[in-house]
């Protein structure tokens, strides 16, 4: 009679251990929190790089891939590079192109700039001398230059110096008039242009309203590009926001991810 009791309770323990293993696993993987779906991707690309060393302990505090515009030849534009590039940044050519607005006397453009009144070698000189200075450039920007993207002759021969390099063209979309979307499928370089800029306003209630605008456009469109400058307040909203939007299902990517 023991024998039958203690053979009983033998079966029914190795029943209770069979249905633990069998319910643990189920257990553990209801407890592991599923990431979010993705809800868009989105690429912010920071310009005019150069002037300072005054926002690198900020943005080296930001995780979240950024692509860095850097203006070429200026007394900060090397060290400001060599330190993007160190911290895994994407770095572009931000290349000086003549404006319609008037930036004051001409001493006040950037040197090397683009001007409509170049010939082709012009144009090819000034594109080759400032991208020397900047080594690690993936792509090719405008900085300004809403007269130069308006006009199809010199942002073609801007773009065929780009695509011998194996450079990607991004434009600023500085105007409504640019001709660069258009030249770009002529040509077949790889391009995209910007969805939104970030700071138009030095304040941290309309940055963070544009980032907004920009992560709402990414998940009707799936990416968007948003455009933001070396400037303390832009910098400090990147790092208080971004990892919030990942936590939505955002993902941040660099610029050479998105161009077509």
């Amino acid at each position: 009679m023991k024998n039958k009791t203690f053979k009983g309770l033998g079966i029914i323990l190795l029943l209770l251990v069979f249905i633990a293993l069998i319910l643990t696993p189920i257990h553990k993987k209801a407890m592991v929190k599923k990431p979010p779906k993705m809800a868009g991707r989105i690429a912010i690309v920071i310009d005019d790089w150069g002037y300072s060393l005054n926002n690198l302990l900020i943005i080296e505090q930001i995780k979240q891939p950024l692509t860095c515009a850097i203006l070429p030849g200026l007394k900060n534009s090397n060290p400001v590079m060599q330190k993007l590039n160190n911290l895994g940044f994407e770095i572009i050519l931000h290349l000086p192109m003549e404006p319609k607005e008037k930036w004051g006397p001409a001493p006040n453009l950037e040197n090397n700039m683009i001007t409509l009144g170049l010939d082709a070698e012009g144009i090819r000189n000034i594109f080759e001398k400032d991208l020397s200075s900047v080594a690690f450039a993936r792509g090719v920007s405008n900085h300004m230059g809403s007269r130069i993207t308006e006009d199809k002759k010199a942002s073609a021969l801007v773009m065929a110096e780009a695509k011998k390099r194996k450079l990607y063209f991004f434009d600023s979309f500085v105007t409504n008039k640019s001709v660069c979307s258009a030249l770009a499928k002529k040509i077949k370089i790889r391009f995209a242009k910007r969805d939104v800029f970030l700071d138009n306003q030095d304040d941290f209630g309309y940055i963070k309203g544009q980032l907004i605008k920009l992560k709402n456009l990414a998940r009707r469109q799936g990416t968007a590009i948003g455009i933001g400058h070396d400037r303390k307040n832009t910098l400090l909203v990147l790092k208080e926001m971004l990892a919030q939007l990942e936590a939505e299902g955002y993902k941040f990517v660099f610029l050479s991810q998105v161009v077509q």
